[in-house]
């Protein structure tokens, strides 16, 4: 097993650059299907998931360009989809970050289980919670999740998790009424509006 040994007792001093975070790309990158425009997302980490993100979203019809290796510009506009292609959302372990995009702009969406985790399986109720909060339908069927409204419309919803939150906020989006959720073991409550 290999460690790092660290032997303290001196200043530190230089300069470092740190990139950015993994849990933020990973979000960023699908909401660019909301925008149905260009976008310019900067400071990517290098990860596989990143590079999945903009493989899936080129998949779909999206026009990307990899500026340098921080830096994507994304243009959802030409998406033709909503569906994500399986073999590259099984590469990751996020893939259901697109599931609230997709809902928001297209009214529906479709996404293999999450994969590419060591982990094991991922959870995804509170974020199919999320979805129903908005008067979305939800079918998991052989490996496949799908959701589905005709309209979404806000309620009050109360998820254990914050990320679940998220994919819900992202399909609210675009949604008529008020979202409000409110997380029992965390701190953060907020509200999102759309007439």
């Amino acid at each position: 097993m290999e460690k790092f040994v660290i032997h303290g007792g001196r200043p530190l001093v230089g300069e470092v650059t740190i990139s950015g975070a993994k849990n933020a790309a990973v979000a960023i990158l699908p909401a660019t299907i909301l925008a149905a425009d260009k976008c310019i997302i900067e400071n990517l980490p290098s990860i596989s998931d990143v590079a999945a993100s903009l493989d899936i979203l080129s998949a779909m019809g999206a026009r990307v360009r990899v500026l340098d290796k921080h830096t994507a510009e994304v243009d959802t506009s030409h998406i033709c989809t909503t569906s994500v292609p399986d073999e590259l959302s099984r590469q990751m372990r996020a893939s259901y970050y697109f599931l609230g995009a997709l809902l928001g702009r297209f009214g529906k969406g479709t996404v293999a289980m999450p994969g590419g985790c060591y982990l094991g399986p991922r959870p995804i109720d509170q974020h199919l919670k999320a979805f129903t909060a908005l008067g979305a339908e939800d079918v998991v069927d052989n490996g496949m999740i799908e959701v589905s409204a005709p309209v979404l419309a806000g309620r009050r919803y109360g998820g254990r998790a914050h990320r679940s939150g998220k994919r819900g906020q992202r399909a609210a989006y675009c949604g008529r009424g008020e979202l409000f959720e409110h997380h029992g073991c965390r701190r953060a409550r907020g509200r999102h509006r759309r007439h």
